[in-house]
């Protein structure tokens, strides 16, 4: 293993180095006056335990690799079978090198802060812990995926093609800085792990068995929303980055300005005057960015939805569950979406080198900067954020490919998207550079919904997609799958997202089916005769990376 960088969705970068026994996490934004870095260590190593037949062939009881090569490594062997005629039992402990199925465990062994007079402590420090157990995963999670197929005793003689296929999980061990107390239930509570012993149990604290067999799978991990566990550490008084701006009293408003210092990686724009920072900085989280400071806003951290003046995590759950009416069509009262402008995803993907983003589009005249995170290479066409979204639409829709599925734009097209009861409209960004239009929307009031009938889920989800740009062609799955993250971390009870292209869009359709998508009929609308297509929850296990 060699070191890497790892990007966190909020901007934040930590460099990722082996050490003895583990992995280094080490903060590249967190400034202080010392030079003992600013990070933590994992311990991470592979168990297996492998059924030695007669013949000396050898599988792995739980299901990881195949034949004599899966359990190779540095480790001691015991027989856990007196029976000479049954498989006997080997259990192999090995360092870490690549990740397996589900034989690899975790645990936090050493962290380090810093100085508590430049940040103040955590407001919890089990939100800390949350934090960096979060980053360890996110990091273990973006490593190559191991095989799928599982090697068990029922399956010894099965082709590796025809093997059975499981879930990727890794164990996290109740050792180090996860020993505190009580911590393991608090971190099961907020749904960073899980365990199949789902019984109350018998013991009056959590040092039992019970709680020693939690796990993370790959699947529950990205549907966990970030914004429940990422947040930044606050500056004391007196100690703030930002020359000639105060840090925060402690008895301001959870939205007045907080500092943190400049990442790396980010590259802000021209100074602005401090009033109209400061400004900016009150607004949020919650607020557009307003496009009067486009000229020349300077932020000291990227603006994303992860970002918040309180230093706190930015989770928002969903609205509860009432029901209204929109004609004669009984559904969930829906909340109201981001504003204008306003940022509501952002991720960097390795396979492209670039962060990618979701805004709300907007109705100013002025072009909607972006003070987002950029990746390591310069952008594409940066010209392009010059151009408010109603003239970025303009251009998009005057290209026959766009003309051919959406029809010619009209001025009144992008306000009465902004004004619909059930979808919003959204712009696709590059490294702050837009690249497409997008529409995401509530199935149940929409025609999809009308066409489908009982059929479609109270909180099932669209898509309308239209990529303008030329250079952007090519990453359909990269956005597609990054859009089915947000629905379905912004509300746990959708269970299904839905598009339906038309039959002559061939493009459009093999990316979905590359996408996990499944096309289930033909249906026909006044307009069009689409192919109704869904991805299910229950069958997604992550964004592409």
């Amino acid at each position: 293993m060699t070191p890497e960088t790892v990007c966190l969705p909020d901007g934040q970068t930590y460099t990722v180095s082996p050490v003895f026994g583990g992995v280094a996490f080490k903060s590249n934004d967190l400034t202080h006056g010392t030079h003992f870095p600013v990070g933590w260590n994992i311990a991470l190593h592979t168990e297996e335990e492998k059924l030695v037949f007669e013949d000396g062939s050898t599988a792995p009881v739980n299901g990881e690799g195949h034949g004599e090569a899966a359990g190779r490594g540095d480790a001691t062997a015991m027989d856990t079978t007196d029976d000479g005629s049954a498989p006997k039992r080997k259990k192999r402990v090995r360092p870490f090198s690549q990740p397996t199925r589900q034989n690899d465990t975790l645990f936090i062994s050493s962290l380090s802060t810093p100085s508590s007079q430049e940040y103040g402590p955590p407001a919890s420090p089990t939100r800390q812990i949350a934090m960096i157990l979060w980053v360890s995963l996110y990091w273990y999670f973006h490593q190559r995926e191991p095989s799928p197929h599982m090697s068990t005793e029922a399956s010894h003689e099965t082709p590796d093609s025809a093997k059975p296929m499981g879930e990727w999980r890794i164990t996290i061990q109740r050792d180090g800085v996860l020993r505190g107390r009580n911590l393991i239930p608090k971190l099961e509570r907020m749904g960073l792990l899980a365990t199949q012993s789902t019984d109350v149990g018998t013991s009056l604290d959590d040092s039992d068995e019970t709680w020693s067999h939690m796990f993370v799978s790959q699947r529950m991990f990205w549907q966990l929303p970030p914004n429940l566990f990422l947040f930044t550490l606050k500056p004391v008084k007196g100690s703030s980055p930002w020359p000639g701006l105060a840090a925060s009293p402690n008895t301001s408003r959870p939205g007045s300005p907080a500092a943190q210092g400049p990442a790396a990686h980010f590259t802000p724009r021209a100074a602005s005057p401090q009033l109209g920072v400061a400004k900016l900085y009150n607004d949020l989280p919650g607020a557009p960015i307003p496009t009067n400071l486009a000229a020349g806003v300077s932020t000291v951290h990227p603006i994303t939805p992860f970002f918040s003046t309180s230093h706190l995590p930015t989770y928002y759950p969903p609205l509860t569950l009432q029901y209204t009416f929109t004609g004669n069509l009984r559904h969930p009262l829906r909340p109201k979406p981001p504003r204008m402008g306003e940022l509501f995803y952002s991720r960097f993907l390795p396979s492209v080198g670039r962060y990618l983003s979701f805004r709300v589009a907007s109705l100013s005249p002025e072009p909607v900067p972006y003070f987002g995170p950029l990746g390591p290479k310069p952008p594409d066409r940066p010209e392009l954020t010059s151009l408010s979204d109603a003239q970025l639409l303009e251009s998009w829709f005057a290209k026959p490919r766009v003309a051919a599925f959406w029809g010619k734009f009209t001025p009144e097209f992008l306000p009465n998207a902004l004004q619909s009861n059930h979808s919003f409209p959204a712009i696709g960004l590059w490294d702050g550079v837009p690249f497409g239009y997008f529409e995401i929307y509530w199935v149940k009031e929409d025609i999809l919904g009308k066409v489908l009938g009982g059929e479609a889920g109270d909180f099932d989800r669209g898509l309308h997609v239209m990529v303008g740009e030329e250079w952007a062609r090519g990453r359909a799955s990269e956005w597609m799958t990054s859009l089915v993250h947000w629905c379905f971390t912004t509300d746990m009870r959708t269970m299904n997202i839905c598009l339906e292209p038309r039959i002559d869009n061939d493009r459009i359709l093999k990316h979905l089916d590359e996408s996990g998508f499944g096309r289930e009929r033909q249906i026909s609308f006044p307009h069009k005769q689409s192919w109704y297509v869904r991805l299910r929850r229950e069958t997604w296990t992550g964004p592409l990376l």
